[in-house]
């Protein structure tokens, strides 16, 4: 992710006295080499990490009262008809079983306050992470393609590698349509005609003089945002409109399209035919604050769009061929091999903050092993918020709205977009602040007409804004964002932070740095800004790629996933939710609308772990093969025991398809009245996404649809 800026160099100061020369993008987004960071130099240091925690919690367990026979889609754990039938409930932590039985009823782990034991399931631990064992896997191509894609709100980028023909090395489109410049991203930008179709992307659309009857779409990559997937009424006015007929889906398809069929062209150029792009690994980067909804949108747009693709007859798998990582995560892999800008040891622990266009992502990691095997290990639940610095372009726009609300001569949108141009392209990043507080700022008018009126900054064709307006208006707003969201994520780690990376387009700021600087370097001993702070997410997405390795061994819940079951009532469901209470066909009082917790938030995660619940269904005939369940999700730490209690939002409808096992199938040929079936379910979580899988035997059986709630 990244904004659009000019090197800092002394023409940018004096162009904050001058008009802006051009309408065009023609400078290289975020921070360039010039920008002179330096690197200070040091020395490899020495491994220090050798601690092994493993924390296995222990689950509680109170009989019930057994229910009978019509408890239909019941958690086999809660299930009992007239003849007991033993069954096994284990959950995995860490890679430990933690809890066996085998007796004829089981109650569900869930621990809630007051209710049982006071420790909850998967709870967090933020001490040294446990260590990873090495999972056994089919052999890797080491020579494979690996291709990273960074889409952007703002700004959208593309690398790749691959070991036998980049030696392992990342490498960067950087010659793009519309320029004979080179770029390291290019704007994420669509320009459509009156009928929906395509008509310039990236540079061309930015670029494209206005004309009747066409469209151009930027920042669509913010309706994907949680809130505004679940409520409509909660996307930001302030986004520009989308064409007729299309869906945010249809934008991102449209542009990733045009973006990989000119990275093809572009990557079998420079490395000739050997690349073979149909069978190579897709990394695509997605904010830390979205939920498993946006993840599935965005996959299902990448795949539409051909980022992958079957390669040959039998690829039965060549969608797994598509990663999805998160923004922060991609950045924090790039960062942890730069000791030589963050001083870094092992076990020591290090805060992306990726301030991009759209969004600001927080996660914090620790440093495990040599860095020649480097791992880092996320420390708490990662945090994010939209607070990019395309929303000092917007706050800007509104400030320029508000001064010349009696000049509307000067408000149309050509001239609206000259003026969020000129400060996108020479104030935005070079900003410094309170010493600019006594400075005058310029925008020349687009408009030749009504050039003059001092009470509201018009002289000479010229908008002019003193500093300590812009300061107060466009800047500390945003700003203050970004630092609320650090002091929260410091807070969320009781251990040390030696170092503070900013990365991504907004990182170029220099208030925003200065801000930070100022607010956490009595706590954080290196706060800095690496080189290529921009494309950070980029490049680190591609590293990931190429390494064929897990670079990041455990990660943290960012939110808890829980599922709707029906129970057995107890003491205080009597007392809580009567309503809630009916008899089964057996005459068992059973409680609807609990809440069964399939990992909290917090809880440590072995990457691609798999958590895995027993669950019966009862089937009335061969036809009623289906069990559905919905999966609820809530970012809150408090454990609830009821769907009503308000604090989760439903995420998907989980629709399993048992006709498939061998159970189910000679259960409904050898019994009459109806059949139980018994199955596992799998949640596994990622870093971005949640997959669900059917087990049979501890054996894969079939993949779970998520339909996700709209």
């Amino acid at each position: 992710m990244s904004c659009c800026g000019r090197p800092n160099t002394n023409e940018n100061d004096a162009n904050r006295q001058m008009q802006a020369q051009t309408t065009m993008v023609t400078q290289q987004p975020g921070l360039q080499p010039s920008l002179g960071f330096q690197t200070p130099a040091i020395t490899t240091p020495t491994p220090t990490y050798a601690a092994n925690v493993n924390a296995v919690n222990t689950w509680s367990h109170s009989p019930s009262p057994p229910p009978g026979p019509g408890m239909n889609g019941m958690m086999m754990n809660n299930l009992q008809s007239s003849t007991p039938i033993p069954t096994t409930y284990s959950a995995t932590i860490n890679g430990s079983s933690s809890y066996s039985t085998t007796e004829p009823l089981i109650r569900p782990d869930a621990i809630y306050p007051g209710y049982g034991s006071s420790s909850p399931p998967l709870s967090l631990n933020t001490g040294i992470p446990p260590s990873v064992p090495q999972i056994a896997s089919k052999p890797v191509d080491e020579g494979k393609m690996s291709i990273a894609f960074d889409f952007g709100t703002t700004f959208s980028g593309v690398a790749y590698g691959s070991a036998r023909v980049t030696a392992g090395k990342v490498q960067q489109i950087l010659n793009w349509p519309g320029s004979t410049e080179t770029f390291r991203k290019i704007p994420t930008c669509l320009l459509y005609d009156g009928h929906g179709q395509v008509l310039a992307w990236g540079l061309e659309a930015k670029n494209a003089s206005p004309m009747a009857g066409t469209i151009r779409c930027e920042w669509f990559k913010l309706y994907l945002e949680p809130h505004a997937l679940r409520d409509e009424s909660a996307v930001d006015p302030r986004l520009p409109r989308l064409p007729p007929g299309k869906k945010p889906i249809d934008l991102i398809i449209d542009f990733l399209s045009c973006l990989w069929e000119y990275a093809k062209d572009q990557i079998t150029r420079e490395i000739g035919a050997v690349a073979d792009l149909n069978s190579a690994d897709v990394w695509l980067t997605v904010p830390a604050a979205w939920d498993a909804k946006g993840c599935d949108i965005m996959r299902e747009a990448a795949i539409t769009a051909g980022l992958v693709q079957n390669a040959h007859a039998g690829d039965r798998t060549w969608r797994d061929r598509l990663h999805i990582i998160t923004e922060p995560e991609a950045a924090a892999v790039h960062c942890a091999f730069l000791t030589n800008v963050h001083h870094l040891k092992p076990s020591q622990n290090f805060m992306i903050v990726d301030a991009g266009g759209g969004t600001c992502d927080l996660a914090v990691y620790k440093i495990i092993g040599q860095m020649a095997n480097l791992e880092i290990a996320e420390m708490c639940a990662r945090s994010g918020a939209n607070c990019g610095s395309l929303f000092l372009d917007l706050r800007f726009r509104e400030l320029v709205k508000t001064l010349l609300a009696d000049h509307p001569a000067h408000l149309d949108p050509a001239s609206l977009a000259y003026f969020m141009h000129s400060f996108s392209e020479t104030d935005k990043l070079t900003y410094k602040g309170l010493s600019d507080d006594n400075n005058m700022f310029h925008f020349t008018c687009f408009n030749v007409e009504d050039p003059h009126d001092p009470s509201v900054g018009l002289i000479d064709g010229q908008l002019c804004i003193p500093g300590n307006l812009l300061r107060e208006k466009v800047f500390d707003p945003v700003v203050s964002q970004v630092l609320s969201l650090i002091e929260d994520q410091i807070k969320k780690v009781d251990q040390p932070i030696h170092a503070l990376l900013l990365v991504g387009g907004f990182a170029g700021s220099e208030y925003l740095k200065h801000c930070v600087e100022v607010q956490f370097e009595s706590r954080i001993r290196i706060i800095t800004r690496p080189p290529d702070a921009d494309t950070a997410t980029l490049r680190g997405a591609a590293q990931y790629g190429l390494a064929k390795r897990q670079l990041v061994s455990t990660v943290i819940a960012p939110r808890s996933y829980i599922m709707k079951v029906k129970l057995p009532a107890e003491k205080d469901d009597w007392h809580k939710r009567p309503a809630y209470i009916r008899n089964n066909d057996a005459g068992v009082a059973i409680c609807d609308n609990r809440l069964q917790y399939l990992v909290t938030k917090g809880a440590i995660l072995r990457k691609g772990q798999r958590l895995t619940t027993k669950f019966c269904k009862f089937s009335q005939s061969v036809q009623d093969s289906s069990f559905v369940a919905t999966l609820f999700t809530s970012d809150s730490e408090k454990l609830m025991r009821y769907t009503d209690e308000g604090e989760t939002t439903e995420l998907c409808k989980w629709t399993v398809d048992l006709s498939s096992l061998p159970t189910f199938r000679q259960n409904a040929m050898h019994q009459s009245g109806g059949f139980y079936t018994e199955f596992e379910l799998g949640l596994e979580l990622d870093s971005a996404e949640v997959r669900g899988i059917l087990l049979y035997n501890n054996q894969e059986w079939g993949r779970v649809t998520f339909d996700f709630i709209n």
